[in-house]
């Protein structure tokens, strides 16, 4: 079951809800659970919220990132157009009063216009139809002056033109993969997060011992992160239908026609994060 259909991708939904129901996120260990969401919310200024702030998770899948924003806000709604999703969210976080579930897409959110104090979207946005449309009506959401924190899957624009064919290389096989059955995508991007992630990662590692600068290999990203970080990515990135990629110039471009000033962006992985806000 998902929201109604609006501007969202039906079978791309599907496949998340499926995802976060296998990779619920309960074995990811707290180090790195923390790591992670200091990555993503190092731009996004908690500090500066009002008391009690109310604001929302759009995307909030297995909860992950909620359960750590909502310690540091008063309110926070998580909304998902997964039915199976926020069944997921609402194991982990359902005790919370701090805590209200949606199912909603971005074009549905439940939520009076100019009614939040933050809000934020986590690699969500560039996986449905029309991103900057849901830019849009996320901003809507916000009160003049509410930060809104995004991140979107970069089009690897800091990197060599090499690194863009490999990428380009890789499509093939997420075009292939995405449209298998849930347990066969879930096996087949198992084995690519052993033969490729896990032993990309290790020659990172090594090389950057050694004292090589290890920003433009594959997958370096990943190399401080846990095996089971790796199969939830590589399922995310290798068996999800729709998947969109933006320049950091295209982001600001979108970020500013949706009404955000004050735009900064993360100057470092995960590319690319970026926080504005509302004009």
């Amino acid at each position: 079951m998902s929201a109604e259909r609006g501007n969202i991708d039906p079978l791309t939904v599907e496949g998340f809800g499926e995802e976060w129901a296998a990779f619920d996120q309960t074995e990811l260990d707290a180090t790195e659970h923390r790591a992670l969401f200091d990555a993503y919310f190092s731009v996004f200024p908690f500090d500066s919220l009002p008391p009690d702030a109310e604001g929302f998770d759009l995307g909030c899948g297995s909860g992950r990132w909620a359960a750590l924003a909502a310690d540091r806000v008063g309110l926070l709604h998580c909304i998902d157009p997964s039915a199976q999703a926020l069944d997921v969210a609402r194991r982990r976080l359902g005790e919370r009063a701090d805590v209200r579930f949606h199912l909603a897409g971005a074009d549905t959110i439940p939520l009076a216009d100019s009614s939040q104090d933050f809000g934020y979207s986590l690699g969500v946005l560039h996986h449905i139809p029309d991103t900057e449309a849901a830019l849009r009506d996320c901003v809507a959401k916000l009160k003049p002056g509410a930060p809104f924190l995004v991140y979107l899957y970069y089009a690897f624009d800091n990197k060599p033109g090499w690194f863009r064919h490999v990428w380009k290389a890789t499509e093939i096989g997420r075009w292939t993969i995405s449209r298998l059955p849930f347990g066969l995508r879930k096996a087949a991007t198992t084995v690519i997060a052993a033969t490729i992630y896990w032993p990309a990662t290790r020659i990172a590692l090594a090389a950057e011992a050694l004292g090589a600068n290890v920003s433009n290999l594959p997958l370096s990203a990943y190399r401080r992160n846990s095996f089971y970080t790796m199969r939830t990515d590589a399922l995310d990135r290798f068996g999800t239908r729709l998947e969109q990629r933006f320049s950091r110039a295209e982001i600001a471009k979108m970020m500013a026609a949706a009404g955000l000033v004050e735009i900064a962006f993360r100057e470092d992985v995960p590319y690319w994060v970026a926080c504005g806000r509302k004009a």
